[in-house]
């Protein structure tokens, strides 16, 4: 199975299955001599394990993971990092009555028309699990990014139609981690929370977005054709699980504006040039500016539902499917980390591509 490695220099490649044995990660093109903070990947795990609130699937991982290779007196090598960590709370029975079906919007169908075989076990390889070694990969490269005092803030915006109407502050992201929803406004968390248990109660899904600010990342980084920053950054936030659209920068509502409205007018700070407005998202010409990049990343509603759907087996016979076992009722939660991590990714890799970082 191809396509399970990301990025060009400081490159992670997962492996492992939703109810398998075991997850896990290699990193190849870590600097060497970091001194790796295992607390601070532990929390970053923390945020995105199951089970950690009312409003998150009910499977209980405690996401312990051990570091396999890499390491020399506490510090990097810059040989490759490998990371595992072992499933605790497998429940494959919860599928058995999946076998020979076609869950609407999961990707049964596609595996088995592409690899002619698919792990019915929580979808396998397709299953959001494989998310947890992407964000061991993400908190390695944010403590290299931290030297450099780059900073990147996630936090869920919209869940439904319940919309963070303002844009949050540095104040404001000390509320994030306050509620289960983590969206930054008190208020506006708790009506999402309460639109999720309702949706929950009903045996259903809803979906929402996730937007992330990056702060710090200097001028230069990303190519000026097919390797542009936001181009690999929308590679990254898609390759998430339930990622179904992404922007940056004024994004989509840059339609309703003129040129004379969107364009970023440059002036001078003290030292420094930088724009006066940041309608570019912190990148033009697909590459950095300088300023705060910021994107917003919409995820579906979870497609495993707790009602009875209409379907096909695999001969084509009608069937009925309804979802059984421990599901998400809202992915953005929980997506809030995963966003910070392939982020970090993208950053870090540039920084080396662009040779700010020797490898």
């Amino acid at each position: 199975m191809a396509g399970n490695s990301f990025g060009e220099i400081f490159r992670i490649t997962t492996f492992g299955e939703s109810h398998g044995k075991g997850i896990g990660l290699v990193i190849d093109g870590c600097p060497p001599g970091i001194t790796l903070d295992f607390a601070a990947i532990r929390e970053q795990l923390e945020r995105r394990k199951p089970g950690q609130s009312k409003i998150t699937t009910r499977r209980k991982e405690s996401d312990q993971f051990e570091l396999l290779a890499g390491l020399y007196e506490g510090k990097t090598t810059g040989s490759p990092l490998a990371f595992l960590i072992r499933n605790e709370d497998q429940k494959p029975a919860d599928y058995d009555h999946l076998k020979s079906a076609f869950r609407p919007s999961h990707a049964d169908f596609t595996y088995m028309k592409k690899y002619g075989i698919h792990d019915i076990r929580g979808g396998g390889r397709s299953s959001a699990r494989e998310t947890a070694a992407r964000v061991i990969g993400g908190a390695v490269a944010r403590q290299i990014l931290q030297q450099r005092k780059i900073t990147i803030q996630a936090y869920v915006s919209q869940v439904g139609s319940v919309r963070l109407e303002k844009t949050p502050n540095q104040k404001d992201f000390g509320n994030i981690e306050k509620t289960p929803v983590r969206c930054p406004d008190l208020k506006v968390a708790s009506t999402m929370i309460r639109l999720i248990e309702s949706v929950r109660k009903e045996g259903d899904t809803i979906g929402g977005i996730v937007s992330c600010r990056i702060s710090m990342v200097p001028a230069g980084l990303g190519e000026p054709v097919f390797n542009k920053l936001q181009a690999d950054l929308a590679k990254a936030m898609m390759s998430i699980n339930a990622a179904h659209g992404f922007d940056y920068g004024a994004g989509f509502d840059s339609v309703l504006m003129k040129g004379s409205v969107h364009n970023d007018p440059f002036i001078k700070k003290g030292t420094k040039i930088i724009t006066k407005t940041n309608h570019s998202g912190g990148i033009q010409g697909g590459i950095s500016n300088g300023q705060d990049i910021y994107f917003r990343v919409a995820f579906k509603p979870v497609s495993t539902i707790m009602k009875s759907q209409q379907s096909v087996d695999h001969s084509g016979k009608k069937t009925t499917v309804e979802g059984k076992g421990r599901h998400d009722p809202c992915v953005v939660p929980r997506a809030v980390p995963i966003v910070e991590a392939m982020a970090a990714l993208v950053i870090l890799d540039h920084l080396l591509i662009n040779n700010t970082l020797k490898p």
